[in-house]
């Protein structure tokens, strides 16, 4: 699934492409042909990213509602938009015929108002990406939580955004385990791994591609081959099941943690042992 600066980097290139013009908007698929109809010929104000959701405001407080879900893609390109291929759920087309994007595979969307959109934004955790976003609010609810912080991380409800590779990453950098309770993260942790959240995804909506490791660890600071991963982007853990630790070499581990592959390395990253349970 797209993880937040996917979306973000997308609300930017969305909005530069389209914003301020009438723009064509078509259904091909059909299932969203109704909605379409009502938007065609309107003018698009701008897109915008909350976490893993992407907002496209129209005139008239009219604004589609997109969730990429695990296979959605949602493909921008420049000059005269062809005939349609597979099912294009949305296809956007700008006044001047310079760009077109077309939504495929989303598991939503939807044409909603303000007042959803807001509904939404509100059920969500602050998003790092987000300059309005509150870090108080997550650390409130992991602070108070027996469920782990790998857990946490991929929760939305908590934090906004995050994904299964920015949790893993995020969490190494830290030498953190996954398993460790929320309630046991001391506050200058938990902001250390915010900061560093928002520096690496701002990094990524940047690069269009996640790159966690850092400069004295790169590929030609190491000595060492470029990952080669359809994922892309420079990793420590994440993907690297069985591969020596770029830092200590004990062998990546791997562990379904909340339905989700959680990647860590066992000596950069040991069991949480509270201080109650050693006396």
């Amino acid at each position: 699934m797209p993880e937040g600066h996917t979306l973000r980097r997308l609300a930017g290139l969305l909005s530069d492409a389209f914003a301020g013009q009438r723009v064509g908007v078509s259904s091909p698929q059909g299932r969203f042909a109704a909605d379409a109809a009502l938007l065609n010929g309107a003018t698009l104000l701008e897109a915008d990213a909350a976490g893993k959701h992407l907002f496209i405001e129209f005139d008239d407080e009219r604004i589609v509602h997109i969730h990429l879900g695990l296979i959605g893609r949602f493909d921008l390109a420049t000059g005269i938009a062809p005939a349609p291929v597979g099912a294009v759920r949305l296809r956007l087309v700008a006044a001047d015929h310079s760009a077109y994007a077309d939504l495929r595979g989303a598991t939503r969307c939807d044409l909603v108002g303000v007042a959803q959109r807001e509904k939404v934004i509100a059920s969500l955790g602050p998003d790092p990406l987000r300059p309005d976003s509150d870090p108080e609010r997550a650390w409130r609810k992991i602070s108070r939580s027996d469920r782990s912080i790998g857990d946490l991380l991929m929760d939305q409800a908590v934090l906004a955004g995050v994904g299964n590779v920015y949790r893993a990453e995020v969490l190494f950098r830290h030498k953190m385990h996954p398993l460790r309770p929320g309630r046991t993260l001391r506050r200058n942790q938990f902001q250390a791994i915010w900061d560093d959240l928002v520096d690496l995804m701002r990094d990524g909506v940047r690069t269009g591609r996640i790159d966690t490791v850092r400069p004295e660890h790169t590929p030609e600071a190491m000595g060492r081959e470029p990952r080669k991963d359809d994922h892309g982007g420079e990793v420590y853990v994440y993907r690297r099941t069985g591969q020596p630790c770029l830092l200590c070499t004990k062998p990546i581990r791997i562990e379904t943690l909340a339905g989700r592959n959680s990647f860590w390395c066992p000596g950069c990253q040991p069991v949480f042992r509270s201080r109650a349970h050693l006396q």
